[in-house]
């Protein structure tokens, strides 16, 4: 069994390459689509949401609620795709960490 100053080195260790990706995480843009790419919306994959584009023929009164379906639509598959890159990065930055089975970072 390792002693207690190595176990403590390994956790310091962990702890800062997890903010480091956690850090790169707002780094790495995704862009979510709905409406066959008439609204996109860019976002981290941390989930901070970078810009709406919203075409102008959906910016009319007779469109609104098309609109916000197609914007909350968007909104969706950005935070799907942000999800997908964090966990792809999380899986980066675990994979070298003797891990038990099952277990999963972020903590």
């Amino acid at each position: 069994m390792k002693n207690l100053d190595e176990i403590m080195a390994m956790a310091q260790n962990v702890q800062a390459q997890l903010q480091e990706a956690q850090a790169n995480l707002d780094k790495i843009e995704v862009e979510g689509q709905s409406g066959g790419g008439m609204v996109k919306v860019r976002a981290s994959a941390k989930g901070r949401i970078i810009a709406v584009d919203i075409d102008p023929s959906l910016l009319q009164p007779s469109e609104k609620q098309m609109l916000e379906d197609l914007v909350a639509a968007a909104f969706n598959d950005a935070r799907a795709k942000a999800d997908a890159a964090s966990g792809e990065e999380m899986s980066k930055m675990s994979a070298g960490i003797p891990l038990p089975p099952g277990f999963k970072l972020p903590f």
